[in-house]
């Protein structure tokens, strides 16, 4: 191997753990940024100190709820493939993908791979388990985009000055397009083995019994059917992931005793969960903090109060997430077994849904 070539292999497998440590210095800069300012923070922490017991109790229901709409998302697509796990077990599972994606070095990659491995023990197959996958992000990106655009709307001529909304409006028509896509198994189909054909031709891959194995998902894709109802379920249960954790961002105000700066809320958090998309830090970690507490003091939150809330709001639904997922995920791998035939409904006894 040349040396360009041994560098660029080298960086290709060191790039995740680069990443994230950039990441966390770029955290730690933030950090330093704000250490210039202790009197906001220690006013801000200073709200804490006097916490108003059941309004947090409320925002832990709310995330605990949000992760469970999560799980009831994941539900509803598996059963829809004839696989029915039962909703505690894909809590378990969304709480332990979750502490992974948000800690590790290419997280989002490992964790969707946990997940995959967790739906097969489920008793699904490849094609069904990658499609789940897949159809999670979907749904989550649409019903985001949706909260988002609601967000808009609420905030009117105010949330133009922090130009969010033509960004908004991007990702509300690409994860609608997209979703359209998904939903549509004739375009999705022809997407995807459109794709194959052309990197057969031009590259020769996949052959052999890889490309079998291809073209067996690909056949699969239209097994998979999402009736009208199953629709409506999944995009329910995807807006309520979100409106459960905005809920418990509105509840960390009250619980430190602030008032909700509600025409500027939907808008902050959908911006604040977009950047915590971003590839930057491990869980949009100092990036999410400051787009939301930016945003929100934009639509009238006082400074000091805005940022104890965020800092509540963070606390619940990402530092205290991560030691849970990771036990859960301990538990999960040390007590997983792969589903017995029996819980697998038999294709033969289940008819398409209606609708």
């Amino acid at each position: 191997m040349s040396p360009p070539a041994s560098r660029r292999s080298w960086f290709r497998s060191a790039w995740p753990w680069l990443k994230y440590f950039v990441g966390l210095a770029l955290a730690a800069l933030a950090l330093w940024a704000l250490a210039g300012r202790t009197g906001e923070l220690s006013g801000a922490t200073s709200y804490l100190d006097h916490l108003r017991w059941w309004w947090l109790a409320l925002a832990l229901a709310a995330e605990a709820g949000s992760l469970v709409a999560f799980a009831l998302i994941q539900k509803r697509l598996l059963e829809a493939g004839r696989v029915h796990p039962s909703t505690a077990r894909l809590t378990a599972i969304t709480v332990a993908s979750t502490a992974i994606a948000n800690s590790m070095p290419a997280g989002p990659v490992v964790s969707a791979v946990f997940a995959f491995r967790q739906y097969r023990r489920q008793g699904a197959d490849e094609a069904l388990a990658g499609w789940t996958l897949a159809a999670v992000f979907v749904a989550a990106s649409v019903t985001l985009a949706l909260v988002a655009a609601v967000g808009v709307t609420i905030a009117g001529a105010e949330g133009a000055g922090l130009d969010l909304v033509g960004v908004t409006v991007g990702v509300l028509v690409g994860a609608l397009a997209l979703g359209a896509v998904f939903l549509q198994r004739r375009a999705l189909v022809w997407l995807v083995s459109g794709s194959v054909r052309a990197t057969r031709r031009v590259v020769g891959w996949p052959r052999g019994e890889l490309a079998a194995q291809v073209d067996a998902i690909i056949a699969r894709l239209t097994v998979v059917t999402l009736g009208f109802r199953q629709v409506v379920s999944v995009v329910g249960w995807g807006v309520a992931n979100w409106v459960l954790d905005c809920a418990c961002l509105a509840l960390s105000f009250l619980a430190i005793g602030a008032g909700i700066p509600w025409r500027g809320l939907l808008l902050a958090y959908g911006a604040g969960q977009l950047a915590a998309n971003l590839p930057i830090t491990p869980g949009g970690l100092g990036v999410v903090e400051g787009s939301l507490t930016i945003a929100l003091v934009q639509f009238g939150g006082a400074e000091t109060s805005t940022v104890a809330a965020v800092l509540l709001y963070r606390i619940l639904s990402f530092w205290a997430e991560l030691p849970i997922g990771w036990a859960t995920w301990g538990v999960l791998v040390w007590t997983g077994r792969p589903a017995p035939a029996s819980e697998r409904v038999p294709d033969t006894v289940i008819e398409e849904a209606a609708w």
